[in-house]
């Protein structure tokens, strides 16, 4: 069975329209690394929480999440880590992006309070870049499968963000970035002419480019470290 990955909602100029892409099947990611993702993570030195894009399948998310894992893993040398996988639906529905965003806080409230010496790296893909711009007080609303924010990292976690890895962000083909406090600690990869971060992008195929940057993004998140 194939699982859709849906570049959503795209700004046409004719109107709103809908561009479905296939993303390998379930089974193709059998060799994704292992994460533990349950919601009381132990204290490692660092969790990689990861919000995955628009139907990804995979444990953190085939596309970005778990390649960027494991290549972070082999970067963190000395550091001990572990994962979680933001819990939301990921799909087409208006509160899908909140749902992900109040998880996203909650999840890192938690932990930081349970482990107050870990540190996190926040990974977004696609709609999971918005639940991160959302939980770190970037709007996501009126981007492709946006919402309002409806939660934030409170300011006694926000220094324990080491790295904000954002893979396709919506709210680029808007003119935003993420500004602020996380700037300097946020990469934001755009592949050029994908339509849902670029404006008038026009290569559907480069959304799904972004296991190629995993290296990449792992380089940065552990310089930060």
């Amino acid at each position: 069975m194939r699982i859709r990955l849906c570049l959503a909602a795209l700004s046409l100029a004719g109107g709103a329209g809908l561009a479905t892409l296939s993303a390998p099947s379930a089974a193709a990611t059998a060799t994704a690394p292992t994460a533990a993702t349950t919601a009381a993570a132990a204290c490692t030195d660092v969790e990689v929480v990861s919000a995955r894009g628009t139907f990804e399948p995979g444990t953190l998310g085939f596309i970005v999440g778990d390649p960027v894992y494991s290549a972070l893993k082999k970067k963190a040398a000395g550091k001990s880590l572990s994962s979680y996988a933001v819990d939301y639906p990921a799909n087409l529905s208006p509160t899908s992006a909140a749902r992900g965003n109040t998880d996203l806080v909650n999840h890192v409230r938690s932990q930081a309070a349970a482990c107050p010496n870990q540190r996190f790296v926040l990974v977004g893909y696609s709609q999971g870049a918005n639940v991160v711009d959302n939980s770190i007080g970037i709007s996501s609303a009126g981007a492709v499968v946006g919402s309002p924010i409806v939660a934030t990292l409170p300011a006694a976690v926000e220094p324990k963000v080491a790295a904000v890895l954002l893979f396709g962000n919506p709210i680029r083909a808007l003119g935003k970035s993420v500004t602020g406090t996380y700037q300097s600690r946020t990469l934001d990869i755009c592949a050029k002419g994908d339509p849902v971060c670029e404006r008038g992008g026009g290569d559907t195929g480069a959304h799904l480019s972004y296991r190629d940057n995993a290296d990449e993004a792992a380089t940065f998140a552990a310089g930060r470290l």
